[in-house]
């Protein structure tokens, strides 16, 4: 149990400061910006408490935002999904899910990699929303959006490799 508390520990603050040393320094071509952060909301334990994920998440998006200078949309969009984790995680992963049996760290899996997608993409759409906050730039947000997505799904799948422990 200790171990996955300093995992945890080192997984935030290793990822908020990939974020705000490199990934936030990032914006080719004003769409393409990754935000890898988003590991530690998703690979957060299962079976950890919902209420410290909200808290950790909007600690975490809140001090990308204190950095970044971007007025609040991080805290936003991350605490958004990590309020919507738990339902996400059972359309996935189903019964594994529900029986507390899922590991999101173990191996690299296309369920896995279904579940970092569709949560990225649900983040940078609020996340660019809220940026903009006028539906009249919808195909700026939707372009803004599957850019910055492909290239955060990219990045985090890296990452997340990275980052696993190693298995013998």
């Amino acid at each position: 149990m200790g171990k996955i508390i300093i995992i945890n520990i080192i997984r935030f603050i290793l990822l908020f400061v990939l974020q705000i040393m490199i990934f936030s320094k990032i914006n080719f071509l004003g769409y393409i910006n990754p935000y890898p952060y988003l590991l530690f909301i998703l690979l957060f334990p299962v079976w950890g408490s919902k209420n410290l994920l909200l808290v950790l998440s909007f600690l975490l998006g809140f001090s990308i935002d204190l950095f970044s200078n971007s007025g609040g949309v991080h805290a936003m969009a991350s605490l958004f999904i990590a309020y919507i984790r738990p339902s996400m995680l059972n359309v996935i992963f189903g019964s594994s899910f529900e029986n507390q049996t899922l590991n999101l760290t173990k191996k690299f899996t296309t369920s896995i990699f279904l579940f970092i997608s569709l949560m990225v993409l649900i983040h940078h759409f609020i996340l660019f929303s809220i940026e903009i906050f006028s539906f009249t730039y919808f195909l700026d947000i939707f372009i803004r959006t599957i850019f910055a997505s492909v290239f955060t799904i990219l990045i985090s799948v890296l990452v997340f490799l990275f980052l696993k422990p190693q298995r013998k």
